[in-house]
This record gives C-alpha cells, structure tokens and sequence, in this order.
C-alpha cells in the first residue's frame, strides 16, 4: 500500500541553476547556426556553377530547419519548466 502511496505523491519540481545556463548556451549555440545558414542562403544565390548553387541551397536551408526547431524546442522547454515552477499544480 504504501509503494502506491509513494508513486502517487507530486514531488516539487528543482531545476538548479546549472540547467538554466545549458539551456541558454544551447539556444545561442543553435541561434549561430541558425544565422549562419541564413548568410550561406544569401551567398548560394551569388555562386555561377549551378550545382554548387543546389549543393548550398539545400544545405543551408537543412541548417536553418534543424537549428531553428532547436531553438523553439529549447525555448518551449524552459517555458514549461517556469511555468512548473510557478505554479506546481500543474
């Protein structure tokens, strides 16, 4: 009985300090990225060879689909955490 009582039972939510910084390293890290396709989008449209065109375009629109969604991610992940620390009902 008291093995169910246990894994019943909400413990509060701590999420150290240590966490939060990851969490926003990761987000500037993935923001340099991010900028960092979007300049090498901008440049495939200067290139003459029209498959280094191609080859540029599809990787530099591949970097910014991957780190973007990193950056919501990691971004939605914290909203959520806060929120849980605000309020722990939820």
């Amino acid at each position: 009985m008291s093995d169910t009582e246990n894994e019943n039972e909400e413990r509060p939510l701590v999420v150290s300090t240590y966490w939060w910084m990851r969490q926003i390293l990761l987000i500037v890290i993935a923001g340099f990225y991010l900028v960092f396709g979007i300049q090498l989008l901008i440049s495939a449209y200067q290139l003459n060879n029209p498959s280094y065109f191609i080859f540029t375009f599809f990787a530099s629109n591949f970097m910014i689909l991957f780190s973007g969604t990193l950056v919501v991610g990691f971004i939605i992940r914290m909203v959520i955490v806060y929120r849980r620390l605000k309020n722990p009902n939820i």
